[in-house]
Order: C-alpha cells, then structure tokens, then sequence
C-alpha cells in the first residue's frame, strides 16, 4: 500500500445489531477493492474478518478484525464489530478511533437494539454516522418501512443516498439519488457494475430527493444557505462540494441500500466513503490530560507522536499484537515510545498495516492512520503511548458493568495451576470480562456481558492454553446470621500423654443492625481468663464465622462478647483457648435462632414497551420486586430487586423474553432473609456435603 496522508485515509467501525450481514459487507468490499477475488462465507468460516478459530466455530464474529484497502486513491481502514452484546468491548473501542460509524441494519428485521446501543456510542464520542440497509436479497425486506424507522429512531436527517430498485431475492440495481441513475450490479458477485439515466417514476423520486438533500446541505454553510434562500436551490458542483461537510456535521446522516452476499450497492457507499466521508483531517484536535492532570490538546499537526491503543490480542507464534491509532508525529520501527499509563518506556518493534489475518510490514505509520505492533512488554487495551518529551493520557473507553456470572471449574490440579495465567491475558484481550478466586465460595468467579462471552472463554482456556475446565453455575455468596441472644460455656479439656490442654470460655451473642459485621469484645473481669488469651479466642471465633455453624456460610451482623472462663495454669495454651472460642462460638450461634441471608441485587432492565408484560411476568417468577418504572428514549426500564439465587443465565432469557431487544445490568444492593422453605433446602444440602465428606475421610 502506498504511504497514506491524514487527508487520504478514512477509519470507519463497521458496527450495528448481530446478523446484519457486517462481515459479508466487508468482504464485498474487500471483493470491491481487488484485497482478496472472491468472498468467503460466513457456514465456510472462510471470510476474511472471522479467521480466528473461536468465529469459525461459532459462525459468527467476535472479535473487531482491521481491514485495509484502497479505493479511489484513498487509504479506507474497516473495523468489522461484532454485534453480539457479550462482545459490546470490540464496537466501543473501534468507535473510540474511528472517524465516522458505518451502521448495518437487517433490511428484513428493522432498527434493532443494537443499532441504537452504537449510535449512542458514536455520539458520544462526536464522530458522524453513515447507514447501510443490508440484505436487500433476502425475502421479506422492508427497506422504506426500515428508513422510516431510521428517521424515527435517529431523527429526520437521515437521508437515502441510493434505494433499492428490485429488493428481495433478485435484488441487483440502485437507484443513485446523487447521480440520478440506476446501477446495475452484476450477477457474478465482482461489485461491477453498468449505469443508465433515471427514467419515469424513478426520476421523479430522485428529483424529489434531490431537492431534499440541497436543502439539508445548504445548512452546512451561511453563505450556502443565503444562496439557497435567494434562488432556491444550488448547483450540482455547489452541492457536491458541501456534501462532506453537511456529513461531518451530522446535517446529513446517508444512507446505503446494500446486500453484500450479492455484492449490490457496495462499490457506491465505498465510493462515498471515499469521497464524502469524514478524514481524521476533520477531527485535527482530540482531548487528553496532561501531566499535572490539567486538559491539554493533541493536535493532527503536531510534531510529537501521541498514539491510543485499543485492541491487544495474544496470538500464538506472534506473540502481543497491539493495535493502534496514530493521533499526532509518527510512530516508526526501532524507536521508543513513552506508556503513560504504566510509566515505562516501550521499544517499538515491527509495525504493521493489517487486513484480517494478513500483516503487510511497514516502517512507519502517520498521524491518523490506524496499525499494530508486535511485543510491547506492558502496553495494554486503553493505554497512551507517547513521545518521550510529551506525556499526554488519552481518555478510555467506559464499558458496562459486567451482568453475567459463571464459575470455573479446574479438572486437575496441574489445570488449576495455569489458570490464573490464562484468565489474565483473556482479560488483557477483553476489558469486559472479569475474573477472581472467592475464598468463601471456594471457586474461580468469571463475569461479563453474556453468557456467550464465558463460554468462549472457557473454550479460550482450553484451546490456547491447554486448561481443561467446565463452565457451571456459581455458588451464591449467602451469609449467616442470628435473629435473638445466645449464650454457650464451652470446656476444652485433652489428655493424652505429654502435656494436656484446657480452656473454658463463657460466650455470649447477640444480634447486630444490618451491615455491621462481625464485633469481637470481651468484658472480662478478675482474674479466672488471662488477658493473653482474649487474642486466641478471638481467633477462634473468626475461624468459625469463616464457615458458619448453620450452612457452611461467613457469618455477619453478631456481636460475640467473651465475659468469663477458667484455665491451668500448666494445660491452658493459645491453641487450647482457639478450640474452646470456635466450639462455645458454635454452640451459641445454634442456639441463637440462625438465618440466612442471600444476596439481592438491583436490576435495570432497558426493554422495548412492548416487552414489559414479559419482563414483569418472569420478574415475579425470580421472587423479584419491581421498584418502579421509567422512561428512557425509546424504552421502559423495569427497576427490580431479585435474589442472586435466581439470575443466573438471565441475560439468555432476557434476550429471548424481548426478541433480542432487552438489555439489563446489575449491581449488588443488600442482603435480606432467605424465604424458610428455601433455606431448609440449603441448610439440608450443607448437612449432605458435610456427611459425605466425612464418610470420604
């Protein structure tokens, strides 16, 4: 490829809902630009965007895979995303570099959720957004109901570039509304293409868009739009030159009506891309934060290199791939860079221009232009590399809280030993997934944005790094507590020969408020209990409250006051009164009215109106209440606490309760009693355990 100037390089993130057909777009594209002579397929695992083994498998993308190419002169770098929402990281990090989002739509399924989620994202971030109506070859599409729905969802604004002439299964030509032509598209899949002058009833729709468009475009400029007011309408070459400013400036949102199975209307939204879309000479300025925390502006012109880095990947024989934009200055082979975030120096090593799994070398790439380099020792997803002399943080990508949990399950031992090592750079891989060993549970929690995503990491874990584990539900974190006083005098007496040991400790306990813990006093008076021995019957009662006396659960909410004893002077010992503090504990915790206390969590739950009845009805299924209701967009969202106990897999359900349209998230909000039924269930499975692991000794 040729060396490529901010001015001449487009990044867009392909981006929209799953199964819009995105990475199919790309390869006709790819088919397009002469990258590869013909597509592959997504049942052949052989595109070039889906090329790690976990996509083949599953036949669908779940990684962002950089795709560069030419056309018309220009240097076009896709970000193919995967629409899933267990794989959300992937579209934000590529939007976050991104200068303009490339939204897919299904042209049989409408405006999906999805669609919205990255539209959000790429406003927030201030970058323009570009439509492609796809899978105009399928029976049943809707594209003017689709449009129509776009223009709802995204505002008036958006405007159709070209509109299918023969949608469905034989769908070959367009009809260009900037050219006033309808375009041909050969049978073959090659995107070549014959046109012919717009005739009947095409014309007039074309003329009448036409109109539309002068009129949103001369809002791009003042002097446009006095001209516009004067005479009514501007010339051709008046509105050609101001179309890439009216959709930088998000006057003008095109749309593309597009099948890339077929390879219809792809080669017209490249050469719009490539013409009319936004450059990183559009966006020449980006915040950061300086070294004394104050904001500072990274400018395209500046001579020092500032570079983002937003995508790590671990590949076998390759070793780290980081992936990278260039914000300003140069990043070249065989130099040093400064990684802010960690304080340490990086060498750079080779860099490359890639296309999927294809790595074209290069010795240097420019400010705005996107590539990766191989084996930075602790450059991470998220992190700024920069000249030496100029130490700037760019800002990361905030992603959502993980609303999935699952438990990891080693087969052996050697597995559980290169574990932690395999989860570790997972994480590195993947900024939403998360992962910690719960001493209580005594399982390795892993947690995320579906259920899909934990899978594949399971899958991961076994593949790349030969670790055998199984994927199950997680235990849930109750507590134990007490609901009156309890009052225990415990001896511990043993003699054997050699020396004995005795300790008597007199306990009492009582309840606690909500969230307070456990509180250890004494209120020990004369001199039967050596003060020395406070410590070791406190320690005692913190073993037993590590593994409550009731169910096996951590105890809480109880304060334990040790008030009087008696020792030996010879057998009394710090291990003596350890024993007598955990067993008198026991004893008074029994007899004290145990409880269990489960954990409830607070739901938002974002759903379309049409799907609350759903929602509600299934809530009251989980033992969850519903807090309250509002309104957000286009959406209700349902505010409800439910048990732990019964969310797990609920973001599957979800989805399948709301067509794919439902998203939740969930954080920890309190614990309160379990129902009496349930928890003699738990207490009795406790007992069970208990029984055979004493029948195994």
């Amino acid at each position: 490829m040729k060396d490529f100037r901010a001015s001449d390089i487009h990044n867009f993130a392909v981006v929209g809902h799953a199964t819009t057909g995105k990475t199919l777009l790309c390869e006709a594209m790819l088919v397009c630009a002469g990258k590869i002579q013909r597509a592959g397929t997504i049942e052949q695992g052989n595109t070039v965007s889906d090329f790690h083994a976990d996509e083949k498998e599953h036949h669908q993308s779940i990684h962002a895979t950089t795709l560069a190419f030419e056309w018309q002169g220009r240097e076009l770098n896709a970000i193919d995303c995967p629409g899933m929402p267990d794989f959300i990281s992937e579209p934000m990090c590529a939007i976050r570099v991104a200068d303009f989002a490339l939204i897919v739509v299904n042209a049989v399924n409408g405006v999906e959720t999805g669609a919205d989620e990255v539209w959000a994202a790429a406003s927030e971030y201030g970058i323009p957004k570009c439509i492609a109506i796809n899978l105009l070859d399928r029976e049943y599409t809707k594209f003017e109901e689709t449009l129509e729905a776009a223009r709802d969802h995204f505002g008036t604004r958006v405007f159709p570039m070209t509109l299918p002439v023969d949608a469905g299964p034989g769908f070959s030509s367009v009809l260009d509304v900037m050219r006033s032509e309808v375009i041909t598209f050969a049978a073959d899949g090659s995107g070549k293409y014959v046109e012919k002058p717009a005739e009947g009833e095409h014309l007039e729709r074309v003329q009448a868009l036409h109109r539309e468009l002068i009129e949103l475009v001369a809002e791009s400029n003042d002097g446009l739009m006095e001209k516009y007011f004067e005479e009514g309408t501007l010339s051709e070459d008046e509105l050609r030159a101001h179309v890439h400013d009216a959709v930088v400036q998000g006057l003008v949102v095109p749309v593309f009506a597009t099948s890339g199975a077929k390879n219809v209307g792809v080669s017209r939204l490249m050469d719009f891309i490539a013409k009319y879309g936004a450059a990183p000479v559009d966006r020449p300025t980006v915040k950061a934060v300086g070294a004394n925390d104050e904001e500072v502006v990274v400018s395209l012109g500046d001579g020092q290199t500032v570079a983002f880095v937003f995508k790590t990947m671990h590949e076998l024989h390759v070793g780290t791939l980081s992936f990278f934009r260039v914000y300003s200055g140069d990043v070249s082979t065989a130099t040093e860079l400064y990684n802010v975030n960690k304080g340490e120096t990086e060498r750079i090593g080779q860099l490359y221009r890639v296309n999927g799994a294809q790595r074209e070398p290069v010795s240097k790439l420019h400010a705005g232009d996107i590539g990766a380099v191989v084996k930075l020792r602790s450059t991470l997803t998220g992190h700024t590399l920069c000249h030496p002399g100029r130490q700037v943080t760019m800002a990361t990508v905030a992603f959502p809280a993980a609303n999935t949990r699952g438990a990891l399950v080693a087969r052996s031992r050697g597995d559980l030993n290169k574990l932690g090592e395999g989860l570790s750079i997972l994480r590195e891989e993947d900024p939403t997934f998360e992962f910690h060993f719960d001493p209580a549970l005594g399982q390795t929690i892993v947690s995320g944005q579906g259920e899909l995503q934990l899978q594949i990491v399971a899958e991961e874990l076994k593949r790349r790094f030969n670790v055998e584990v199984d994927l199950v539900e997680p235990r849930v974190s109750y507590r134990e507590t007490i609901k009156k006083q309890g009052d225990s005098k415990h001896r511990h007496k043993k003699q054997t020969g050699g020396a004995g040991q005795f300790a008597e400790v007199w306990m009492r306990i009582e309840s606690l408020p909500s969230e307070s813990g456990l509180v250890f006093t004494n209120s020990l008076v004369g001199s039967n209990v050596d003060r020395v021995f406070v410590a070791s019957v406190e320690k005692g009662v913190n073993t037993a409250c590590q593994h409550g006396p009731y169910a096996g659960y951590p105890v809480t909410d109880v304060k334990v006051d040790f008030y009087d004893g008696k020792q030996h002077p010879v057998d009394s010992k710090d291990i003596a009164f350890q024993i007598a503090g955990k067993a008198a504990f026991h004893e008074a915790f029994m007899a004290a009215g145990p409880r269990l206390l489960e954990p409830i969590m607070l739901l938002r739950i974002k759903v379309p109106s049409d799907g609350v009845g759903a929602v509600m009805a299934d809530l009251s299924s989980r033992r969850g209440r519903v807090m309250g209701m509002e309104t957000e967009g286009r959406f209700e969202v349902v505010v409800a606490q439910v048990p732990q106990a019964e969310l797990y897999k609920y973001s599957s359900q979800l989805r399948a309760l709301s067509a794919g349209r439902g998203r939740h998230r969930e954080q920890f909000d309190h614990y309160e009693e379990v129902p009496h039924d349930l928890e003699a269930k738990i207490v009795a499975e406790h007992k069970k355990q208990l029984a055979e692991h004493h029948h195994e000794d």
